[in-house]
């Protein structure tokens, strides 16, 4: 279903070619609305000048070409030739009725064949997720989710680290010293997982500072590309292991990936030899001082001189250069990916550029098929540096969770005194993870955040909280609404609030099309924050149970109705709950 805007674009266009006939007909004016809820055209001025023509007259022939159509009800022009028009109210109305009763929200189903590979979160094996997989998980679940809800095909592809040298520690050093695990507290995964985690650091300190053991682990690691059987059997423990933590935290965020989209390094292993055999043949890779590297020309370090992307190092062993190769490789192939999106943090920026044009040269990266790299900011604590612990660590990401949900705890109980300690638990979570995921997700996903827990959980300002308090209040609303028997009236006259809200509505597509072109969840919930902010202001001005008159009552409980279905589709896209009381 075409927005009105699409439909006033469409109008201007075939208004300003029957104003200059042929002339006009390749212009391609731009609308924009204004603080009034006109749409303004901008097209007309550069047009006129083109062609040598009076702006202000060639404005006025538009005018009246446009202002006999019915979604039109009035046309000005203003200034030096600008066109101010003002959508109906029954057109207005009329679009709300039809969205609402269409559970996409008239917006279509995308007629796209190809496939996105959505590469996000890519924790490593053995370790605890930290403030430093936060970004990387939401925004590519918001991504996956937008597009799929478009009608794109996405594969959710979780990059596991696990293969290296330190799985060749961590076994070793269990080997060695046994007794590491006896009195460890078992069972849950969380406690499991932490266990693994310190398990894994003290094999770090081991191989950092004792040389004849890191001479063993490096035979471990060998062993366990071999595939020795008690090697390999340790380190699936050691990954299937890790997998059950990684699902628990990805539950707790409600976020999509599960163990299926889980592909570990380890699984293209198989595949670097003759990624680097193909890359030397064809010339892209050229051995120097031992190593195959790939050069670029835009590519030197500070002093000058090249830096290249080490494919094979000068002991036989790969980079992860080498798997993200062959990742592209198999994703292109194998998987039919026409569109590689890859959700890091901007520090891998020149990694990815040097990847992607090896992967163009070599022909895996052919015509038609696209990789991104989506870089973003990093989370700062309160000095604005990036989040540590009070004694340097890197947060746990399950303690940030944990203490958004506790903050959100008090929100919710001085809101709702009388919630059961139950229904306390899950209106804490859903505000909790939802002001997390928010707080994230509102940001330009290229700038760094304050990570602020007070901030993420109140009730005003720009956050998630506020959002899922509209959807509450309008669910309240429509439960205490009668059953209304008189139908939509769209010739009723629409009150300020009431135009705001209606046009904002409408452009939910709009919103949501940004996000798919430019991979930006921060522009759907800027477009969301205005929905509940218009809806605040319908709400103060324009009395809903209260209305004058039942057709006045059923005209804003349709308004009331699209908002709460705005919100709810655009909070699901963002993996936000939707509480149907706070």
């Amino acid at each position: 279903m075409p927005s009105l805007g699409a439909r006033l674009r469409d109008r201007v266009a075939e208004a300003i070619t029957a104003a200059l006939g042929d002339a006009g007909g390749a212009a391609d004016p731009r609308l924009q609305r204004s603080d009034r809820a006109d749409w303004q055209a901008n097209g007309v001025l550069a047009l006129a000048k083109s062609l040598k023509a009076n702006p202000r007259e060639l404005a006025a022939k538009v005018v009246e070409a446009l202002t006999a159509d019915d979604v039109v009800a009035a046309g000005e022009v203003s200034g030096p030739g600008f066109i101010n028009l003002t959508v109906s109210g029954p057109a207005i109305l009329r679009q709300a009725a039809a969205r609402v009763d269409d559970p996409r929200l008239g917006l279509p189903v995308a007629a796209s064949t190809g496939v996105s590979v959505v590469d996000y979160s890519q924790p490593n094996i053995a370790k605890e997720m930290h403030v430093g997989h936060l970004r990387s998980t939401i925004i590519g679940d918001a991504i996956v989710r937008v597009l799929e809800f478009t009608g794109e095909r996405v594969v959710r592809n979780n990059h596991l680290g696990d293969w290296g040298t330190q799985f060749g520690m961590l076994i070793q050093d269990l080997r060695e010293r046994p007794e590491l695990l006896a009195g460890e507290e078992e069972g849950g995964d969380q406690p499991s997982m932490s266990r693994l985690n310190r398990l894994y650091r003290g094999a770090r300190a081991r191989f950092d500072g004792d040389p004849d053991f890191a001479d063993r682990a490096r035979k471990r690691v060998v062993a366990l590309q071999a595939g020795d059987p008690d090697t390999m059997d340790a380190w699936r423990e050691i990954v299937e292991e890790s997998k059950r933590y990684f699902e628990a935290v990805y539950a707790e965020l409600d976020v999509l990936l599960t163990d299926a989209d889980a592909v570990g390094e380890s699984f293209y292993n198989p595949f670097l030899a003759e990624v680097c055999a193909e890359l030397e043949e064809s010339g892209v890779a050229v051995r120097s001082e031992g190593a195959l590297c790939v050069f670029f020309d835009d590519v030197k370090g500070p002093d000058g001189s090249p830096v290249p992307l080490i494919v094979q190092k000068s002991d036989g062993g790969y980079g992860y250069g080498t798997t993200d190769l062959a990742a592209i490789r198999y994703r292109v192939n194998v998987l039919g990916a026409t569109d590689l999106l890859y959700v890091v943090d901007s520090r891998q920026a020149l990694h990815f550029k040097m990847v992607f044009e090896t992967a163009r040269r070599a022909g895996w990266l052919p015509e038609g098929v696209t990789a991104r790299h989506l870089p973003f900011g990093t989370v700062l604590g309160p000095d604005g540096k990036p989040f540590k612990t009070r004694a340097g660590d890197t947060v746990r990401l399950v303690d940030l969770l944990q203490d958004a949900v506790d903050r959100a705890a008090s929100v919710v109980r001085e809101k709702s005194p009388d919630l059961s300690p139950e229904e306390l638990a899950v209106r804490a979570r859903q505000v909790g993870i939802g002001a997390v995921k928010y707080a994230d997700l509102s940001t330009s996903r290229t700038r760094d955040y304050v990570f602020d827990v007070d901030r993420m959980v109140s009730l005003t300002g720009d956050t998630g909280v506020y959002l899922q308090y509209a959807y509450a209040r309008i669910q309240s609303i429509l439960r205490k609404a009668p059953d209304v028997t008189a139908a939509v009236d769209p010739e009723i006259p629409l009150e300020d609030p009431e135009r705001a809200l209606g046009l904002l509505l409408d452009e939910f597509g709009d919103a949501v099309a940004q996000v798919t072109e430019l991979y930006e969840p921060h522009r759907l919930c800027n477009y969301l924050f205005s929905v509940a902010s218009a809806f605040t202001a319908f709400y103060e001005r324009c009395p809903v149970l209260k209305a004058p008159s039942e057709a006045l009552m059923a005209n804003r409980l349709l308004l009331c109705r699209l908002t709460a279905k705005t919100l709810r589709q655009g909070m699901a896209l963002l993996g936000l709950a939707t509480p149907e009381q706070l």
